[in-house]
């Protein structure tokens, strides 16, 4: 049965890029690589328009908050025109497994999310709804004002969902480190959501310094995390823990944070097996205080193989159950502009590369972060970017 999950799992996102989120190479730095299929229902979001407005594409909402009462039937897309909205939104409608419910930034990281002038909730955004998609989003966290601060990006309660495309960054920087704990992008299995892929996100500036309980990516339940920059996150670039399992970690840069990668579960909401299913390759986890890290309860089927770990100053690798990584690449990734402070830092790789070509096909995403395709002609790169 649990071979069956996992077999289930990338099926799903392979009908996921066929039929409604077919991958096409950018072209340019503001082009989504994923484009949706056309759906029955089609509200529109402008900062411009209004909210006693019809949602229509002449005559769109205001808000993500009005949009979110009218997005309620599945095949729905929810078109956000470039500009800043406020925070702070809740999404509870679900799509169906043929006829999903997509939220569309029409121009990548052109639709700005950031905190309200009074914040009621610690969210930007809180997804319960199952067969949602969240694509191409900006969601800034930089300038708190009154109220909650917040210490979530992007958090999805529900199954089948996917989070794609967006730029989620300056979350809960300044807030009170506390076990409570917070990340850029969390997954959930609380709500008993299961089955959610993040794909192709840029995650930084996570979380107080030294706080352990701010991470990147957190993951509690199965789904897929494939072509992700993280970095300056204050605890972990990518978190597994709770009931995480059957989960796909591929062609993600992890750098310049406590933790590169933590696969593990522990205080369990429904589960005892632990972290086990899980298959991690392809990664780049580089310059961190301890690199990829089994901890907690983990299980004998997890695999680690052809990832480049180099430059974390305690440990690079650390597993249990006698598991050995395969093809792990020890060696300076060589990025074209790589700092840990820079504001715009280049996480491309240089020609002279030892993460080119080394990759496995095995669970590759076809394209990497700006779109170029992956196969067996241009070669499977480690990382986020191919060369």
């Amino acid at each position: 049965m649990k071979k069956l999950l996992n077999f289930a799992s990338n099926v799903r996102l392979n009908t996921l890029l066929s039929c409604s989120a077919a991958v096409l190479l950018a072209a340019g730095g503001n082009a989504l690589a994923m484009t949706t299929p056309a759906t029955t229902y089609n509200y529109y979001v402008s900062p411009t328009g209004s909210d006693s407005a019809a949602g229509t594409k002449t005559a769109p909402f205001k808000t993500l908050a009005r949009a979110a009462k009218a997005a309620t039937q599945p095949s729905t897309t929810v078109w956000v025109a470039p500009g800043t909205y406020a925070g702070g939104i809740k999404t509870t409608a679900s799509g169906t497994s043929t006829a999903r419910i997509y939220w569309v930034s029409t121009t990548k990281w052109g639709a700005k999310i950031v905190p309200p002038s009074y914040s009621y909730n610690n969210n930007a955004w809180d997804n319960r709804g199952n067969y949602v998609s969240i694509i191409g989003f900006d969601v800034d966290g930089t300038n708190s004002l009154s109220g909650t601060k917040w210490t979530h990006g992007i958090y999805t309660g529900g199954s089948y969902g996917m989070i794609a495309e967006n730029h989620v960054h300056n979350i809960a920087k300044s807030v009170t480190c506390t076990s409570a704990g917070g990340s850029a992008i969390g997954v959930d299995s609380y709500y008993h959501g299961v089955l959610t892929d993040v794909i192709s996100n840029v995650v930084n500036d996570i979380g107080p310094a030294g706080c352990t309980y701010v991470q990147g990516i957190y993951f509690s339940t199965s789904g897929s995390i494939k072509n992700n920059l993280v970095y300056r996150v204050g605890a972990v670039a990518i978190h597994l823990w709770h009931d995480a399992n059957h989960v796909t970690i591929t062609d993600n840069t992890a750098t310049s944070s406590t933790f590169g990668m933590v696969i593990g579960g522990g205080d369990f909401y429904y589960t005892t097996a632990g972290a086990n299913y899980i298959f991690v390759a392809n990664n780049i986890v580089y310059d961190n205080v301890y690199g990829i890290s089994e901890q907690g309860t983990t299980g004998t089927q997890n695999v680690y193989k052809n990832n480049l770990v180099y430059k974390n100053s305690k440990y690079n690798i650390s597993l249990r159950n006698g598991l050995v990584a395969t093809a792990t690449v020890s060696s300076d990734p060589l990025l074209k502009a790589y700092s840990r402070t820079a504001t715009t830092p280049d996480f491309h790789l240089t020609s002279s590369s030892p993460a080119i070509g080394r990759g496995t096909a095995t669970n590759a995403y076809p394209t990497d972060l700006d779109g170029k395709p992956r196969n067996s002609t241009t070669g499977y790169d480690i990382g986020a970017y191919q060369h």
